[in-house]
Parts: C-alpha cells; structure tokens; sequence
C-alpha cells in the first residue's frame, strides 16, 4: 500500500463567510470535498454525485488482499 501525503491549502468562500481546511492526508482531503459538495449541491444531490463515482470503480478497488 502507499503512503500519500497532501500539502494543501483549500480555502471556500461563500457570500456568508469562508471556511479554511489544511488536508494531511486523502481520507481528510475527501471529508471536506464531501463536505463542501453537500454545502454546495444538498445531501441528494452530493450522494448521487458520489455514487456515480463509485460506480467508476470494482468492489474493492485498492484494497490489499486478505
């Protein structure tokens, strides 16, 4: 398995603030991309989105072998 590390600066601005985030990691860098999706978009919205891109991928994908 590899070790992927981010270094990354998200900023989001809406006309009702802003939010800052510092990802280290993918899983961080994914929870707020859904976070932001679902602000954006809706919860239905955002899960239809995420379900298209799962459909992308086999079962499984990535994962070791047990």
């Amino acid at each position: 398995m590899t070790t992927v590390s981010i270094d990354a600066a998200i900023n989001a601005k809406w006309p009702d603030g802003h939010s800052s985030y510092s990802p280290g990691s993918p899983a961080e860098l994914a929870i707020i991309g859904i976070d932001l999706l679902v602000k954006e978009l809706g919860t239905e919205a955002a899960q239809s989105f995420i379900e298209q891109i799962f459909e992308k991928y086999p079962t499984n994908h990535g994962a070791e072998p047990t």
